[in-house]
């Protein structure tokens, strides 16, 4: 138990070191001089914020060359978040792209120092990550294995050597831990400070004591931004405005949604030991234990992230510039009882202060970039949950680019902001789901984990059906829908609980539903596909569509094409079915996270005059998939119609009626692979056909299925999926879909020359996928996704998704290889013979399984006929 005897509280408020000298340190005009000028009337980029984002965004943008921008900040530079940031770089991140930003991170502030001659406080002391349990080891192990093939050093260590590495650390209750020897500590004001110092040296004009009223807004283009000094003309605009961003996203006159809320986040820090700490003392993540050490001026700074959060500000407006909040000793308690257990020898140190600052997070713990949907121009980096300082250079490099380019150089989708619709940004929504996702940070992430908070907001209307059924539910975009059903015989709360690394508990319940799909019928309700309708008055919606799909969309009416929009580079902005319902109207169907991007791309490439109307349908029609080889006898009994091949081919859409329902749209497609057919039901007829299709299924043994049956059948096929698979920087002919373009037709299409360009030159990566030999289910961790994949013994690529195969009683992965030569390291050309004559293997945390490489199409593999259409995009669940 904790005596309150060891708090010798400082009220006094000390700021960072090297923070008092902040405007002395700028070398070019400083902060005071800037203050006493007028702003100017105009500017090509305006940026809100003056933290390490904002000054991250100046610094890029003005060594790409842009010179006609000005930052504002409303407080003093670096005097939000970014100066109560407790200064851990620290690259062991479950995403690549995190990974990634924050080891460019690491070497941008490395060499800021001498670039600006402003001190920083780099120092390279390295990071330990504990583990208390084998769970959390294996989570370390697969961060681990795939540091290592992106060039950070790291290593798993025993607890004998952390001991070794940091000498007041109790190790008695560790069974191993992480080594990250190139992470750092840094000053983050001084960072942002320097940042600041090397752009406006670059012409970047700053101004501080400055506040951003509103973003003005015209035909749904940037045209300016209002201050408490005048008005600023100007084409971009970048909300770096950190926890302040929500409330200046909606105060345009056409409002952004960009969300985000800040919750209280503590640490302390001592006086130095007796013996100080080293400058070089690693720094400690203890995960289980919930909090994180570092060395802070000889002793010890040290803060975590609490079970029970303290959100705050939900009702708006805040302090200017961030002030320490009110100290709350037993509410940090817990995390101080875990310091001391983990380092007993504090229990004698006065602690100065207990500094309480908020910190911002969003609903799915990953930070938000990007141009916004509803603004062009109008461009958010934001909501960092408490790694601002590790992403700061990274995501202010791809913010940049993103603005000079059109596009960022790595796939950033998981950061996109339209990843999020707008009904992600209610208050209500956004207060319970950082409660939630503040505790995250630290909590074990297994596979398949998904939010309990800010559920059933939208939901088919067949959810009450479903669920008294025995669905389990995941979430997508906001949509509740059906992972599996479990049998009335099992036990529901235990399935509840299966988080593992190993195989899961509903490894059976998959299985039937599975062998169902292949010998019988299942229906599975996937209402939360993005559907829009495309019409217009004349031939419009089929010359505007030939340009901005790359499939050829003049078909015959009732034929469904399946096709990509693609950027100018080649790489999918989407991957969608589309189906012609008649001369002047289309009906495309998208993943469910596709809502907002999708929409967005469309609005932005359609001619302004050209009669088009865009309507998007998702809601009004509920979508069930019915699989199986007795789909066809389920539906002629309902509609009296002929539905054989004959009748009925492949890729063929027809409204017809069911029941006594009018109108429902009916697909001869499933998004498996496997026959079967998509109905598509006006909303207020689901629960009619639903009930229909299941009473007639009786006697062919119909049962409900989830999208974890899906998933399986579609790896097991090689579907890939948009935003898992394939990405804005996949080509078709990187995954095998050279069939679904129409190169050979002389038609012009958005990313045609580079298509062209790739055809000719070879392409450098390919997808592949891997079927795992000497993998045993039972016993072996499971592969998910981004293991590294080793060809011959060398790193060639990881992997995006993976499932077991149900009919292959084997795991399949797929992934992309690439081709890196010997001598240069650079990346070649890759041929179906280089994928063909590789010895492959898996790595799943730091263990490597032998696998077979297999190439598109895979009709080998199985010993039933396939249907040679059946090609077909699939939206499954993400990671």
């Amino acid at each position: 138990v904790m005596s309150y005897r060891l708090l010798s509280v400082v009220g006094r408020q000390r700021a960072s070191p090297g923070w008092q000298n902040w405007s002395s340190a700028r070398n070019s005009a400083s902060a005071a001089e800037a203050h006493s000028m007028a702003l100017p009337t105009q500017a090509q980029v305006v940026i809100c914020g003056g933290g390490i984002m904002g000054t991250s965004v100046a610094y890029h943008l003005s060594k790409m060359g842009w010179k006609d921008i000005v930052l504002l900040e409303q407080g003093r530079l670096a005097a939000g978040s970014t100066r109560f940031c407790a200064g851990i770089l620290s690259t062991a991140r479950h995403l690549t792209i995190e990974q990634k930003m924050a080891d460019y991170s690491n070497k941008l502030y490395h060499q800021l120092e001498q670039e600006t001659g402003i001190q920083t406080g780099y120092t390279r002391t390295g990071s330990i990550f504990l583990a208390q349990t084998q769970d959390r080891l294996i989570s370390l192990k697969r961060i681990n294995a795939r540091l290592n093939v992106i060039g950070i050093p790291s290593e798993i260590i025993s607890p004998k050597k952390v001991a070794e590495l940091h000498h007041l650390l109790n190790v008695h209750d560790l069974v191993g831990a992480m080594h990250v020897p190139e992470d750092a500590v840094v000053s983050s004001a001084d960072v942002a400070l320097a940042l600041a110092s090397a752009a406006s040296q670059n012409g970047v004009q700053i101004y501080d004591r400055t506040s951003v009223l509103h973003v003005m807004v015209k035909k749904g283009q940037v045209t300016g931004v209002e201050t408490d000094k005048g008005q600023i003309e100007c084409q971009y605009f970048v909300n770096c405005a950190g926890q302040w961003a929500y409330e200046l996203g909606l105060s345009n006159e056409e409002p952004v949604s960009i969300p985000l809320h800040a919750c209280e986040h503590f640490y302390l820090l001592t006086r130095p030991l007796e013996t100080p700490l080293q400058n070089s003392t690693p720094t400690i993540v203890d995960a289980d234990g919930r909090i994180y050490i570092r060395n802070w001026q000889g002793g010890i700074l040290s803060g975590g992230f609490e079970k029970n959060p303290k959100p705050i500000f939900t009702e708006g407006k805040n302090q200017l510039e961030i002030q320490n909040l009110q100290e709350d000793w037993d509410h940090f308690e817990p995390l101080l009882s875990s310091l001391l257990r983990r380092m007993p020898e504090l229990e004698t140190l006065e602690i100065m202060k207990l500094v309480n600052c908020p910190e911002t997070f969003t609903p799915d713990m990953r930070c938000i970039m990007g141009e916004s949907p509803a603004v062009q121009g109008y461009f958010v980096l934001a909501g960092m949950n408490s790694a601002g300082l590790s992403f700061g250079g990274g995501a202010g490099k791809y913010l940049a680019e993103w603005m000079v380019h059109g596009y960022p150089s790595e796939n950033v989708w998981e950061l996109d902001l339209k990843r999020f619709g707008a009904l992600q940004s209610s208050r209500t929504f956004l207060r319970h789901r950082v409660m939630e996702v503040m505790p995250l940070m630290y909590d074990l992430k297994v596979p398949r984990w998904d939010f309990q908070t800010g559920r059933q907001l939208r939901t088919s209307p067949l959810y009450d059906r479903l669920d008294a059924q025995g669905a389990r539910w995941m979430e997508k975009h906001g949509f509740e829908r059906p992972k599996y059903f479990v049998p009335p015989d099992k036990d529901l709360l235990a399935l509840e609980q299966s988080k593992t690394f190993y195989k899961p508990d509903w490894f059976d319940i998959v299985e039937s539903e599975v062998k169902c799909c292949k010998e019988a019928v299942c229906v599975i309700d996937m209402s939360s596909f993005t559907k829009f309708e495309i019409t217009s008055t004349g031939d419009q919606a089929l010359e505007v569509l030939q340009y901005l799909f790359s499939n050829d969309l003049d078909v015959p009416v009732g034929h469904i094409v399946h096709t990509g929009m693609l950027n100018e580079g080649g790489g999918y902005e989407n991957d969608c079915s589309i189906a012609r319902l008649n001369k002047r109207s289309f009906f495309m169907i998208s993943p469910t996270d596709q809502q907002v991007h999708c929409w967005a791309w469309l609005k932005k490439h359609m001619p302004e005059d050209s009669n088009l109307l865009l309507e998007d349908v998702t809601w009004k029609y509920t979508a069930l998939n019915l699989i199986g080889p007795r789909a066809v006898d389920v539906l002629s009994e309902l509609s009296y119609a002929p539905m054989t091949p004959d009748h009925f081919p492949s890729l063929f859409c027809k409204e017809m009626s069911v029941g006594y329902a009018n109108g429902i749209r009916v697909m001869s497609m499933t998004h498996t692979g496997e026959p079967g057919f998509m109905l598509y039901i006006p909303i207020e007829y689901a629960l009619h056909v639903y009930n229909e299709v299941m009473s007639v299924g009786q006697k062919y043994g119909i049962r409900n299925a989830g999208y974890y049956a899906l998933r399986s059948l579609r790896i097991e096929k090689f579907f890939a999926f948009w935003g898992q698979d394939i990405n804005n920087l996949t080509t078709p002919l990187e995954c095998g879909r050279e069939s679904r373009v129409k190169l050979e037709k002389g038609m012009d299409f958005i990313g045609r020359d580079a298509l062209l360009l790739q055809k000719q030159n070879g392409v450098y990566k390919r997808l592949t996928m891997f079927i795992l030999d000497d993998h045993d289910t039972d016993l072996d961790l499971w592969p998910w996704w981004g293991e590294p994949i080793y060809r011959n013994g060398q790193y060639v690529g990881k992997t995006t998704s993976s499932a077991y195969s149900y009919s292959l009683e084997r795991h399949v992965c797929l992934g992309f290889v690439h081709s890196f030569s010997e001598d240069t390291g650079e990346e070649q050309v890759v041929t179906a013979d280089f994928i063909n004559r590789g010895e492959y293997e898996i790595d799943i945390a730091g263990h490597r399984f032998q696998a077979r490489a297999k190439l598109y199409p895979v009709a080998s593999l199985f010993t039933q006929k396939r249907r040679k259409d059946d090609m077909e995009l699939s939206d499954l669940h993400g990671k």
